[in-house]
This record gives C-alpha cells, structure tokens and sequence, in this order.
C-alpha cells in the first residue's frame, strides 16, 4: 500500500498535472469504486463543470478541491492515477474512472486490486470517518515529542502497532515504521507505553528523517508504485531492514530478521534493537539529542 511519503509525491505531481482545468466529463467505469454519492451517475453529474483548484493530502488520503466539493481519494494496494494526452489513448486494463478535461487530456485512475475508493463530499459537510479520526501528521508543528510521548503511553501495545495505527499518527506503514523503529533502536515488539520520553523523541526525529528522505526519494516502488508521471521511487535502494530479511545489518554486520507484528511482515535487527524489560521504564531526565542519519547510523549531537 502506498504511504505518506508515496502519496505526497502522487500528489505534488498531480496538483502540476491537473490543478488549475476544468472537468469536461466523467466515466465510471467500476460503480463500487464510488462510496459517495450513493449513484455514481450522481457523481459523474456533479463532478461535470468542477475545476480542480488543487490536490492536498491527509495521511494516505487524497483530497482534490473541486469547489463546492472535496474528491477523496484513497489508493488502497494498487490505485494509480496517470494522464492520458487524449481520451483517444488506448486504455490500460483495471482503468476504472476516467476523467475528460479541458485541455483535452484525460485523467484516468487504475487499480488492479479494486480497494481503492472515492467519495465526493460537500464542503459543508464532514469528511468520510476514515480522514477524519485521522491522528497528527508526522510533520504537524504541534506534534512535540512531549505530545508524541503522550500519546504512547497511552497504550500498551507493541511499538510497531501503536505506529501502524491511523488515529495515533497518519501516513506511516509498514516499510517507514520498520525502517524509523530500526534507526531509532527501538525492538517493534517493545510495548509502546515502555518507550521513555528521551526515546519517544529521537523515535519522532527519527520518523520525520526518513519520511522526508522518501518523499525526496520519490518514495519506495516496492511493486508497483509510480506518481503521477509514471516514474518510479528510488528509496527502495536505501531501506535499511525492511524486505533484507537474512542481510547483513547495515550498522552491525549481523543478519537481519522478519518476524510478524500486528499481523504484518516485519523486519529488524535483533542486536540494534534490543526487546527491553516489559515494565514500564523510569522517565529519563534531561533533553534528548537531535539525532541524525548517517550512512546506516544513528548520530545522537
């Protein structure tokens, strides 16, 4: 599935892409892809005549500002968008909405799985339950480790579940909460209500480090990611754990391990990121260092 970091580069190259034309015509060509409005001729109707004033994001979430309406779109697995120099172009298979606009182009989403979703919701109206029980946004300004230290201590689960959950923090998943635990020396099966407040904030460094590294990397095409060009991540050739299950550590030579967390696929490395005592831990004084990613290794300054 397609996190923040792929996501923020699907949208920076559609809002180039498509911001600023008007949509002449929609086609929907898989009906269970729409959520709402319940017709999806409705929503070919309403969308007609909509200029696209810009593409945000909100966690994995699209939000194309279609005044006086918001497109959410989510990719699911597999959901792509991709534009088309004419509506003339011969389609792709799995190509299930498409999207006719004023320059003569043709925005057209495609999704093999058939997860992804869309909902078109008045402005006036509150959005789909998914983005808005949201958590913070990694990079959100109020999020100080003071607050991140909070919300994990809030809850006793493993590290690595508490970081997969939507409503504690948007956008992470599998590959970027493997690769921050690991650069953080934090086990994912530590329970998160155990991670001290010096470790909570050089876990959220550490998380904005390599989110940003992504999204500059154009995000990891693990199988079969593209942004909205068409072009491939290149951070896959960076990951330090995630998917090297049997590799060398990239900080202590030793193997590395794939385990599974909350039902999902994990990877670590057993001597970086040791499984500390399950009691809670004795808050540390004092300030935490900035901590940096160097070659593989965790700099503390």
């Amino acid at each position: 599935m397609p996190e923040l970091p792929e996501v923020e580069n699907v949208r920076m190259s559609l809002e180039t892409l498509v911001s600023g034309k008007t949509i002449s015509h929609v086609s929907v060509r898989l009906p269970r892809i729409i959520r709402q409005p319940e017709n999806p001729r409705d929503f070919e109707e309403e969308l007609r005549g909509r200029r696209i004033e810009g593409v945000s994001r909100r966690g994995k979430y699209l939000l194309f500002a279609v005044p006086p309406y918001t497109l959410v779109s989510h990719l699911r697995m597999e959901g792509r968008y991709a534009l088309a120099a004419s509506p003339s172009e011969a389609l792709q298979p799995h190509t299930h909405v498409l999207f006719d606009l004023s320059d003569g182009t043709q925005l057209r989403y495609r999704d093999v799985r058939q997860f992804g979703t869309m909902d078109l919701i008045l402005d006036t109206d509150p959005l789909p339950k998914g983005v808005s029980e949201l958590g913070p946004e990694p990079f959100d300004e109020n999020l100080t480790s003071r607050v991140f230290h909070r919300l994990l201590a809030q809850r006793q689960a493993p590290i690595k579940a508490v970081l997969l959950d939507q409503n504690v923090l948007a956008g992470l998943g599998n590959i970027y909460v493997d690769e921050s635990l690991f650069y953080a020396g934090l086990h994912p099966q530590q329970a998160a209500n155990t991670v001290s407040k010096q470790k909570a904030a050089t876990l959220l460094v550490m998380i904005r480090q390599v989110l940003s590294r992504a999204i500059d990397a154009g995000g990891s095409s693990i199988k079969s990611y593209v942004d909205g060009y068409g072009r491939h991540g290149g951070f896959q050739i960076e990951l330090a754990v995630y998917g090297r299950e049997g590799q060398p550590c990239v900080r202590c030579g030793g193997p590395i391990r794939k385990t599974r967390v909350a039902g999902r696929g994990t990877h670590f490395c057993p001597k970086c990121q040791k499984l500390r005592k399950q009691t809670r831990m004795r808050q540390q004084s004092g300030t935490s260092g900035q901590a940096t990613i160097r070659a593989g290794k965790r700099v503390v300054e």
